[in-house]
């Protein structure tokens, strides 16, 4: 059984950021790819950004380039999102997702965990 539970930190309001992290247990956490997903408020699920077993690559859908840096540290077990400049349509549930399969994330792959998710309200 894998548990995965995401936390942030930051000053979210608009211009301003926000680090989530999502520390894992009961997995060899290693050897998996990563990823980070949201869902907005009436939207759908959408995937941000993903973070190869060891970090050497990241991965990020096309709008979230530039502001997003995804990062892991192995040692302890966590990957981290960070998001510069926010902006009101961060606003979202941010979830933490586990590979099912391989070290490295591919379009089309499959989760076997996600956290619980953690709320980011972006406000004035």
């Amino acid at each position: 059984e894998v548990k995965l539970v995401e936390s942030w930190v930051g000053l979210v309001q608009p211009g301003g950021w926000l680090r989530l992290s999502c520390v894992a247990s009961g997995s060899t956490f290693d050897d998996y790819a990563m990823s980070w997903a949201r869902q907005a408020p009436g939207k759908g699920l959408e995937w941000v950004s993903a973070v190869s077993w060891n970090g050497g690559t990241t991965y990020y859908a096309e709008s979230m380039k530039g502001r997003f840096t995804i990062s892991r540290d192995n040692a302890k077990n966590t990957v981290y999102l960070r998001i510069n400049s926010l902006q009101s349509e961060g606003t979202a549930v941010y979830y933490c997702l586990k590979a099912h399969d391989g070290g490295y994330y591919y379009p089309g792959g499959e989760y076997d965990y996600w956290g619980r998710g953690t709320q980011v309200t972006v406000s004035s």
